[in-house]
């Protein structure tokens, strides 16, 4: 019997070793609580360890949602003493040059597609549908978006030209949902609802199915069918003071409708082959559903 497809719809991947384990030591886990024990990955994000660790997983696609954490790096060179107006240049060159970057990743290795980043804050609508309509001639597949990591809420109106250029050109979206340190809301699942009704053709997949706001999810599938969503490092906390047990996510999953739901590793934060036995041992969902989530969804939904 033939194994069914497995893909990965949610990695990082970094140009060094250093980059990778900067970009994790920089990002801290709270949203969810405390739980004693998580399955953190070691591995640092380069490109020769996501190949390993698919080969290892048995993973025949991944998909890197490229992200240039905008504020974290304007903080950076702010503490170095850059003058104002340097930094905003330095800002927009780097979040391009990694965007090509990450392109290239693709075209050198089939088994990866790229998503690119998009920032209002950085560019305007002009830049941001000018930049992406370079990248996808380089290669990119899709869109990714950070409203905390970037500053900017999933209704700002200064996403529309991108949302709508995505749309025509039929490339997905994977948006970062869940709440944000300053309590803005900016990412949480509710604050997807005007762009899913604005642009019924655009699928949006919420990453981590909300994370500690998961219970937003589900009304949110409920209205609109343009919404899907990865398990990416929530079904890792099931264990933690806000996030759902396996039962809860099972359910969230059935009511939302399997189909519509992919896996994602988050890596090189957790491992491609522990996200691939954290699905398989959901509760609820049957043989067939589950295989959906481990790639047949992704496949289909992110168009691969």
């Amino acid at each position: 019997m033939t194994e069914p497809i497995r893909v990965d719809s949610h990695i990082h991947v970094y140009r060094s070793a250093a980059e990778g384990a900067a970009a994790k030591e920089g990002y801290q886990i709270w949203e969810y609580g405390r739980q004693e024990a998580v399955a953190l990955s070691r591995l640092a994000g380069t490109v020769a360890e996501v190949l390993g660790a698919m080969q290892q997983a048995r993973i025949a696609r991944s998909v890197i949602v490229n992200l240039y954490p905008t504020l974290e790096m304007r903080g950076h060179h702010t503490k170095a003493g850059l003058p104002k107006s340097e930094i905003e240049v330095r800002l927009r060159d780097e979040f391009k040059a990694y965007n090509r970057w990450a392109c290239d990743v693709a075209r050198e290795h089939p088994t990866i597609s790229t998503f690119v980043g998009m920032d209002v804050g950085l560019f305007s609508p002009a830049e941001n549908v000018a930049h992406l309509r370079e990248m996808v001639d380089a290669g990119a597949t899709g869109v990714k978006l950070h409203g905390p990591a970037q500053g900017f809420s999933m209704a700002d109106d200064r996403l529309w030209p991108v949302y709508g250029a995505c749309q025509e050109m039929g490339l997905p979206i994977v948006a970062h949902s869940g709440p944000d340190t300053a309590g803005k809301g900016f990412s949480e699942p509710r604050m997807f609802g005007a762009a899913l009704k604005a642009y019924p053709k655009l699928t949006i997949v919420l990453a981590h199915m909300g994370g500690a706001t998961w219970q937003q999810a589900r009304e949110v599938g409920a209205t609109y069918a343009n919404a899907c969503f990865d398990v990416c490092e929530i079904i890792e906390w099931h264990k933690s003071e806000k996030g759902p047990d396996d039962a809860e996510m099972a359910r969230l999953i059935k009511d939302i409708g399997p189909s519509r739901v992919l896996m994602g590793s988050d890596y090189p934060w957790y491992d491609l082959d522990h996200t691939v036995e954290r699905v398989m041992a959901l509760p609820l969902l049957s043989a067939e559903e589950k295989a959906g989530i481990v790639g047949a969804n992704a496949m289909r939904v992110l168009k691969l």
